[in-house]
């Protein structure tokens, strides 16, 4: 009798714990399936949340083994898209509206969490030995720390999955609980078939952008007042404008503007602030303008994600495109938190002051 009941006692232990996870067999799971993947794609969108503001993008991510990324990001506001690829010749952020792309020296992005990349959610779990795991009714959630070493604020992360440990969503929370970063995945494939052709920097450049730059044969009629001729061809003069001047929401405590200079350029009109105080900074300013034939910036630093577009930072820099204008900041005087907290607040509309 006390056999039979032992034995009972027993089948119902092992009933109960059937199915469940623990926080190592979903790990484990996740990061086999990641690791098993020669290449994947992935589609969704990304939430980027600033003050009351919320930027949308539209996201597409692409993957294969041995150092292959290509991530696809469209603003949903403006439709600006930018693509952030590296390949064996290097890693580039790519701007075709602009027909241009900063080529960085960079390990990313192995140097940093990324919200939308798999390899590197696996190494914030995997890195977290107090990482923890809770069963929800449509799934399980892992919650992990991250590292953000551009965004200080960024502390922890959760990843949402389904009963079957497929990745559905992933949040990053500051150190007040709220979410700043939102990636939400439409679809995962990871058994894509990619190759090396996908990941080419050429298939990249803006053709329309080139062909509409292209100078035109030169005549009396076909020339206009704004345009000139330089032997046979008939080139548009540049009178590029800024028609307002961006000034910082955020300003470092003790620190003011000091002066505002425009000059013109070759290309337009360029705006140079000056801040001066405890945090000395400067801030350039000038209208965006695509390039006639492909151009690649060499930049040092990484990629940086702004609200609405992606950056270069470096030590003591920040350049980036917003809109039709190019902004360019630097200081020896500002941490790298107080620079992207400049950066980011250049975007705030309270702060533009008309130049006309």
């Amino acid at each position: 009798m006390k056999k039979i009941l032992f034995l009972i006692a027993f089948m119902l232990l092992t009933l109960t714990g059937c199915g469940e996870k623990n926080i190592e067999d979903a790990i484990n799971e996740f990061s086999k399936d990641v690791e098993n993947s020669k290449s994947y794609k992935l589609n969704g969108t990304m939430e980027i949340s600033s003050g009351e503001e919320i930027f949308t993008y539209n996201i597409d991510t692409y993957f294969m083994k041995d150092d292959y990324y290509k991530v696809i990001l469209v603003n949903q506001t403006n439709n600006h898209e930018q693509i952030i690829l590296k390949n064996p010749d290097g890693l580039y952020v790519v701007t075709p509206s602009l027909n241009k792309s900063f080529k960085f020296d960079s390990v990313w992005p192995e140097n940093s969490s990324q919200a939308y990349l798999l390899q590197n959610l696996v190494n914030d779990v995997k890195n977290d030995s107090e990482a923890t795991l809770e069963a929800t009714d449509d799934g399980y959630i892992i919650k992990s720390t991250v590292n953000y070493p551009n965004n200080e604020e960024l502390t922890y992360q959760k990843i949402y999955f389904d009963d079957d440990m497929n990745i559905k969503k992933v949040e990053v929370y500051n150190n007040e609980d709220i979410v700043k970063i939102k990636v939400t995945f439409k679809s995962v494939d990871l058994k894509a078939k990619l190759d090396e052709d996908d990941f080419l920097l050429d298939d990249l450049i803006d053709t329309e952008t080139s062909e509409d730059n292209t100078n035109t044969e030169c005549s009396g009629e076909n020339c206009s007042e704004q345009n000139t001729c330089e032997g046979d061809i008939c080139e548009e003069e540049t009178n590029a404008t800024l028609d307002s001047i961006i000034y910082p929401l955020y300003i470092p405590t003790n620190t003011h503007l000091s002066s505002s200079e425009t000059i013109d350029t070759e290309t337009g009109e360029r705006v140079i602030l000056t801040f001066s105080g405890d945090k000395n900074f400067v801030i350039v300013e000038e209208v965006a303008k695509a390039s006639n034939e492909f151009e690649v910036i060499p930049v040092f630093g990484d990629p940086l994600m702004l609200n609405e577009s992606v950056g270069a930072i470096s030590s003591n820099s920040i350049s980036w495109h917003s809109g039709d204008i190019s902004y360019y900041l630097v200081s020896s005087d500002l941490s790298t938190n107080e620079l992207i907290s400049v950066a980011k607040s250049l975007g705030n509309t309270s702060t533009v002051i008309s130049t006309k």
